[in-house]
């Protein structure tokens, strides 16, 4: 396999004997060189002595010798300043465009590292390299931990950035967007965002004063004010109380007011899913947070402490919701605020990545350090994933740790990826 020879040579885990070129000369790799994944040479600067004499310049690996030509690197110019040509096959002599002959070697997988690899592409069981994770020091899981906590909050950026656009540049209204997304508590995550792509900020920015009228335009742009929103069982309580009707009766006044859509109110699912978690609460606490002006960008970046995002990010429902989960359903009265985990849960993916992704704008890295550090002084999130790693014995201290972990397993465990993990390379690497 290709890749897996790309591998052995990037971290020399060759077999034990010496390395000699398909002509006889001995060969010592001193530098592999930097990996390039773009067109051109596998390797650029590497370092190989051979029969004496040091060599610096570009290596280019194949399974077989004769794939030099399948890809036309006799026609290329950019290889001819291959100094080495590593193949696992020598099955032809190699010529570059200026029809010289270029150096080749034999390069054989370890079993051990052939056998290893093909265990971890095979494995069911989760994760495939569990047995070398207690004996891994401290110094390596802190280090890919923490590359792997970066490597997460830059994804998240990238996500923040596309919304940007999406916004026409306003880090304002991304914001927004991110946040509803992440009330939606994953269920309804994708919904959410479409919703705040229907919320004119502009508009109800003028009626921000009046709590009833941003609830009106948030619920009717949800489509949840449609008469077919409202379950047949719960319609007759909703049109006998008498909020619903308001409700609807204002949204139609801004909506004409401000030529409103309202999105289909059928995209919301409800299966499975807890009543604290239904749109209309997340909704309604929306609107409270919106009213209290809790939702801009300026407030989240004056924030420093855990605390004071706390503070921020706190809300709670309108009277009517206090005792109801969807209209015409009564429930038991509560202020329905958002839980500690919950708080929690949009400080990680909210708060913090907003806050990296506008430092990194903004080239202010005292905003992204204050990222990493929130993430540190955070709990560590509780799930199937975090478990499953405490299981095999990693230590996890706070939310920076959970963060890493989940990046580990959805862009490397679950890609069986393995041959890009540090901890994967600690497995292969085993005689």
């Amino acid at each position: 396999m290709e890749q897996l020879l790309h591998y052995v040579w990037k971290h020399k885990l060759f077999p034990l004997r010496e390395l000699r070129t398909s002509d006889g000369m001995t060969v010592e790799v001193i530098d592999p060189g930097l990996q390039n994944r773009d067109a051109g040479p596998d390797f650029f600067n590497a370092k190989v002595r051979i029969g004496g004499t040091l060599w610096v310049g570009n290596v280019e690996i194949h399974r077989k010798a004769s794939d030099w030509y399948l890809h036309g690197h006799d026609r290329d110019s950019r290889y001819d300043s291959v100094i080495l040509h590593v193949a696992e096959v020598i099955d032809a002599e190699v010529r570059n465009a200026g029809g010289r002959p270029v150096t080749q070697l034999r390069l054989e997988i370890p079993t051990s590292v052939s056998a290893h690899y093909e265990q971890l592409l095979a494995t069911d069981g989760y994760p495939p390299c569990h047995e070398v994770v207690p004996g891994l020091s401290r110094l390596t899981v802190h280090a890919w931990m923490a590359a792997l906590q970066t490597e997460r909050l830059e994804q998240k950026t990238t996500a923040i950035r596309q919304r940007v656009e999406q916004c026409g540049g306003s880090w304002e209204d991304a914001y927004f967007m991110t946040l509803a997304r992440n009330y939606g508590f994953g269920i309804n995550g994708d919904v959410f965002e479409q919703w705040a792509r229907h919320v004119p900020l502009s508009a109800v920015g003028h009626h921000r004063d009046d709590l009833f009228q941003i609830e009106a335009v948030f619920m009717g742009q949800a489509g949840l004010l449609e008469m077919e929103a409202v379950p047949d069982y719960y319609r007759a309580e909703a049109l006998r109380e008498g909020y619903f009707t308001k409700l609807r009766k204002e949204y139609d006044y801004l909506s004409r007011k401000f030529a409103l859509t309202p999105m289909d109110f059928r995209l919301w699912r409800f299966l499975r899913l807890r009543p604290q978690n239904f749109p209309h609460i997340r909704i309604s606490q929306l609107a409270t947070l919106y009213h209290q002006q809790k939702t801009g960008l300026s407030q989240l970046v004056a924030c420093e402490t855990v605390e004071q995002l706390k503070e921020l990010l706190s809300s709670n429902v309108t009277p009517y919701w206090e005792t109801h989960y969807t209209f015409g359903s009564t429930s038991s009265k509560s202020e329905k605020r958002l839980s500690y985990g919950s708080l929690n849960l949009l400080m990680i993916n909210t708060a913090i990545p907003m806050l990296f992704a506008y430092g990194r704008h903004r080239s202010e890295e005292a905003l992204c350090e204050r990222a990493f550090n929130l993430l540190e002084q955070l709990p560590p999130e509780n799930n199937h994933i975090i478990r499953m790693w405490q299981q095999v014995g990693l230590v996890v201290q706070n939310a920076g740790d959970t963060q890493a972990l989940i990046q580990l397993k959805k862009e490397y465990c679950d890609r069986k990826d393995c041959l890009r993990c540090r901890i994967g390379y600690e497995y292969l690497k085993r005689r």
